[in-house]
C-alpha cells in the first residue's frame, strides 16, 4: 500500500505514503518518441482495444478476486483462484511458491536470460472474517479490499490477454506475479522471498509493483522498523502489593523518552507508538505490558539513529523503576522484537526503468510525480534492482476502510491501463 497518495485524484486506497514532496519530471525527448512510436504502432492498437474489449471481464475478476477473503497470512484461497487464472491466461510455470506467491511466466524471445517481474499483491488489511460481498452502488463497486490492491491483480491478467492477441513477442521473460504479504505485518514476505529464496532470485532485472492509481511513479522506498517492546514484572494486588515495581510505569517512562527523540525534517523522519496493551483488572498491578513502535525514514542512516535512542532509552526507563520502588518480589525486565523490517531504497531517476515510465506517461500528456512510498518495491530498491511502483489504472475511494470503493471510470482507467501496458512492452522488449 502507499502512505500518501499515489495521485490527487486517487483516493485513500490508492494511496503511499510518500515521505518526501513529489516532483513533476519530464524524460528525454528521444525515450518520449520510442514510446510514442510503441502507442502509435498497428500491433499497441490491438492491445489498446484488447483492454477496452475486456472492460467488462475486468470488472468480473475484480468482483471474483475480492469476494475471495485475503487477510494476511491467510491468502492461501484467493493465491490459488489467481494461479488458476493465470493458467487460463495461458502462462507457463505457474505456481505457488513456499510463500504463497502465485506466479506464472510468459516466455519472451531470449528465454532464461534477465527477467522482468509484474507484481500486485493479493493479500488485504482486514482480519478473517470481515464480509467481502461485493455491492453495486450506482457507478461503483463496493467492497472492503477492492481497491488495495485487488483491482490491480485484474488488470495484470488483462495485460497478459493484450500481449498474446496483439501478438507481442518480447526479447525477456515476464513474471506476472500474485504475491503475498505486502500489508502491514506481512513485512513484505512475498517479494522479500522472491528476491533472497525463489528459482528466479538471481535473474530479475527489474520490478514493477502495481498499485492503484494513475500518474505517479513511486522509485524511492521509505524504510521502517516496528518493534514490539514487552515489560515484565511480578504483579500483585494493586492495594496489598503497594509498593512493588510495576512494568506499567517502565513503559510510561519508556513512552516519555521516546516522545522526546529528535529527528529530522529532512530527510523525512517519523515515529510512533501505536498499541499500548496489558494487565488483568483495574485492581491488579500488571505483570506483563506492551508497546508497538513504528519508525520510518527516507534515510537509512537516520533510521538506525531511531533505533539506537530506542535501544538506549529501554534499559533507562526500567532502572529507573526498579530504582524507584521495592524489587523484593522480582524486579522489572523488558524485551524488545523487531516485528517489521522494511529497507529504505532508490531507483535512480536516470534509469531505464524510471526513464521508460516517465517516456510513456509523457506520450500521452502526463507530466507524472516521482514519489517515495512503502511498498513491495522497497525490497529490489534496497537490492540494487531497477524498481518502481506504478498505478494500475483504478482510482477506488476509501482505501482500507470496509465501505472502499471502486469507481468504475472506464475512459480514464483503460487510459491508465495502457500506459502501465505500453512500459511493460518497453522494458520487456529490453531495447
Amino acid at each position: 500500500m502507499f502512505t500518501r497518495p499515489l495521485i490527487v485524484a486517487a483516493s485513500a486506497a490508492a494511496v503511499i505514503a510518500c515521505a518526501a514532496p513529489a516532483s513533476a519530471q519530464t524524460a528525454s525527448p528521444a525515450a518520449v518518441a520510442r514510446l510514442k512510436k510503441l502507442m502509435a504502432s498497428p500491433a499497441f492498437a490491438k492491445a489498446k482495444a484488447s483492454l477496452e474489449s475486456d472492460w467488462d471481464r475486468i470488472i468480473q475478476d475484480v468482483i471474483t478476486l475480492t469476494e475471495i477473503a485475503a487477510p494476511p497470512f491467510h491468502e492461501a484461497e484467493r493465491a490459488k483462484a489467481y494461479a488458476a487464472m493465470l493458467t487460463e491466461a495461458g502462462l507457463s510455470d505457474v505456481e505457488i511458491d513456499a510463500e504463497g506467491n502465485a506466479s506464472g511466466l510468459r516466455k519472451g524471445t531470449a528465454p532464461g536470460g534477465p527477467l522482468l517481474v509484474i507484481a500486485a499483491h493479493l493479500d488485504t488489511v482486514f482480519p478473517p472474517g470481515t464480509n467481502v460481498k461485493v455491492r453495486h452502488e450506482g457507478n461503483r463497486l463496493a467492497a472492503p479490499g477492492i481497491g488495495d490492491d485487488t483491482c490491480s491483480l485484474a488488470v495484470l491478467l488483462a495485460f497478459i490477454r493484450a500481449l498474446d492477441r496483439a501478438g507481442f513477442k518480447t526479447k525477456n521473460d515476464i513474471l506476472f506475479m500474485g504475491n503475498v504479504g505486502e500489508e502491514g505485518a506481512g513485512d513484505l514476505r512475498g517479494v522479500r522471498y522472491l528476491f533472497t529464496k525463489s528459482k528466479y532470485k538471481d535473474r530479475i532485472r527489474q520490478f514493477i509493483s502495481f498499485e492503484t492509481g494513475r500518474g505517479a511513479i513511486a522509485n524511492g522506498g521509505v524504510g521502517s522498523k516496528r518493534y514490539r517492546v514487552n515489560f515484565h514484572g511480578p504483579g500483585g494486588h494493586s492495594y496489598g502489593a503497594f509498593g512493588m515495581v510495576n512494568p506499567s510505569f517502565a513503559m510510561g517512562n519508556a513512552i516519555v523518552s521516546f516522545g522526546q527523540m529528535k529527528v529530522p525534517e529532512t530527510p523525512k523522519t517519523t515515529f510512533n507508538v501505536g498499541i499500548v496493551e496489558g494487565g488483568t483488572s483495574v485492581n491488579s498491578i500488571p505483570h506483563d505490558v506492551a508497546m508497538t513502535i513504528d519508525m520510518r525514514s527516507e534515510s537509512k542512516e537516520a533510521l538506525q539513529a531511531e533505533v539506537d535512542y530506542l535501544m538506549d532509552i529501554l534499559p533507562k526507563a526500567v532502572a529507573a523503576e526498579n530504582a524507584a520502588r521495592s524489587t523484593k518480589l522480582g524486579e522489572i525486565s523488558y524485551e524488545a522484537k523487531l516485528i517489521g523490517d522494511r529497507p529504505v531504497g532508490q531507483t535512480p531517476v536516470d534509469s531505464e526503468i524510471v526513464q521508460v515510465a516517465t517516456a510513456a506517461m509523457n506520450a500521452v500528456g502526463v507530466t507524472p510525480k516521482y514519489r517515495i512510498g512503502s511498498t513491495d518495491s522497497n525490497i529490489p530498491m534496497s537490492l540494487g534492482i531497477q524498481a518502481v511502483t506504478l498505478g494500475s489504472g483504478f482510482a477506488p475511494t476509501r482505501g482500507h476502510s470496509l465501505d472502499e470503493s471502486l469507481p468504475l471510470d472506464k475512459e480514464p482507467s483503460l487510459g491508465g491501463m495502457q500506459v502501465g501496458l505500453a512500459i511493460v512492452i518497453a522494458l520487456a522488449h529490453g531495447d
